[in-house]
């Protein structure tokens, strides 16, 4: 995608912009006509910020915000809590570049392996993890929120 800028992130309406694409992109994952305000996602995003580490990183293209990662540190991974793009901008890239950027901070932290959770029948998500270099694993489990089951993905990365 032309023009995409990524950078790391902390303020309030930067917190507020990614609650809405994760609004947004839910929305549309699940085909809901409405999505819901980004107000609601802001709480979640803001208890995984609480983490001493955590990062959040917006991508923007001419200045709009369109896709964002939030991660956070575990005692032996670099947890990604968050991948989030506007469907509006999906299959620009903006996924990608994001997860390329959480390898790198994980380099930069000195983390070998990155882990996240994925809807299990998120099939768009899924194969945009495995072209990127993600393995899925067996380690599965319920979302406590939706109910809905989640499969592991992991990355190892080379650091130093």
């Amino acid at each position: 995608m032309t023009g995409l800028v990524v950078t790391a992130v902390d303020g309030a309406a930067d917190v507020l912009a990614a609650a809405t694409i994760w609004a947004r992109a839910t929305a549309c994952r699940d085909g809901d006509p409405e999505p819901a305000p980004g107000e609601a996602a802001v709480p979640g995003l803001l208890k995984r910020l609480d983490v001493v580490g955590a990062r959040l990183v917006l991508a923007r293209v001419d200045g709009r915000p369109v896709g964002f990662t939030l991660v956070a540190p575990r005692a032996d991974a670099l947890e990604v809590w968050y991948v989030g793009v506007d469907p509006d901008a999906w299959g620009g890239g903006v996924a990608r570049r994001l997860l390329r950027t959480a390898e790198d901070h994980a380099r930069e932290t000195g983390h070998e392996e990155l882990r996240l959770w994925v809807i299990a029948d998120n099939a768009r998500a899924i194969r945009v993890y495995e072209s990127a270099g993600w393995v899925g694993t067996d380690e599965v489990a319920h979302n406590p929120r939706s109910g809905r089951l989640e499969r592991r993905f992991v990355r190892r990365v080379r650091t130093g």
